[in-house]
C-alpha cells in the first residue's frame, strides 16, 4: 500500500450527541473504534480528513429531501457548535477539515484534488451513517478509482440491521471490509 488516507465522516455534535434531532443511534458506540484508527494514522503521520456536513443558516444549500426537516430542526449550521467535530475526535494541526453539503464527501468539494495532490492511493472510511454519507462516499471513491476499505466496526447507522445490509452491498461492489484491529497490520 503506497499512501493511505483516513476519511472520518460526519462525526459532529448534531449527529452524535444525545438530544439532537439527527442523532444517529449507532454513533456513540463507534467513537472508541474511530479513536483507535485515528491513533494509528496519527502515529504514522498519514493524511486524515474530518469530513463534515455544514449548511448555510438559511438552509439554501440543503438537499431537497431534507429541506422540511431543516426548516423544523436546523442541523449542522455553519459556525454553530452542532456543526463541530465531537470533542473525542477533535482534529489536530496537520489534519484536514473538509466541509460538504451533500452525502458524498466528493460532491462539490475539493476532496479528489487534495487526495491526488497528497499522493493518496487508498482510502479508509469510517464514521456515520452507513446507508447515506458512508455509502455515497465509498461508491464515489470507487468511481474516482481509489481502492476503498470500509472500517466496519468504526462505522455506525441507525440500527445494526441497516448497517449490516449496507455493508453487504458495499462489499458486493468490491470494497474491502476491515475491522479496527486489522488496521495496524494493514498500515505496516
Amino acid at each position: 500500500m503506497e499512501k493511505p488516507a483516513l476519511l472520518i465522516i460526519d462525526m459532529q455534535n448534531d449527529f452524535v450527541l444525545e438530544g439532537k434531532p439527527l442523532k444517529v443511534a449507532g454513533a456513540r458506540e463507534v467513537i472508541p473504534k474511530i479513536q483507535a484508527v485515528l491513533s494509528e494514522f496519527r502515529k504514522r503521520s498519514l493524511p486524515v480528513f474530518h469530513v463534515l456536513r455544514v449548511h448555510r443558516q438559511d438552509g439554501s444549500d440543503v438537499e431537497i429531501i431534507r429541506q422540511d426537516l431543516f426548516r423544523n430542526h436546523p442541523f449542522a449550521v455553519a459556525g454553530t457548535p452542532g456543526a463541530a467535530v465531537i470533542d473525542e475526535l477533535s482534529p489536530v494541526p496537520g489534519e484536514y477539515v473538509l466541509e460538504k453539503t451533500r452525502m458524498s464527501a466528493f460532491i462539490g468539494t475539493e476532496l479528489d484534488l487534495m487526495l491526488r495532490t497528497l499522493g493518496v492511493t487508498t482510502l479508509f472510511v469510517c464514521g456515520i451513517q452507513t446507508p447515506n454519507c458512508i455509502r455515497t462516499t465509498v461508491f464515489d471513491g470507487i468511481a474516482y478509482n481509489y481502492p476503498v476499505m470500509l472500517i466496519d466496526d468504526a462505522t455506525g447507522a441507525s440500527s445494526g440491521e441497516v448497517h449490516r445490509a449496507n455493508v453487504r452491498d458495499i462489499q458486493n461492489i468490491g470494497v474491502r471490509i476491515v475491522k479496527t484491529a486489522e488496521i495496524p497490520g494493514i498500515l505496516s
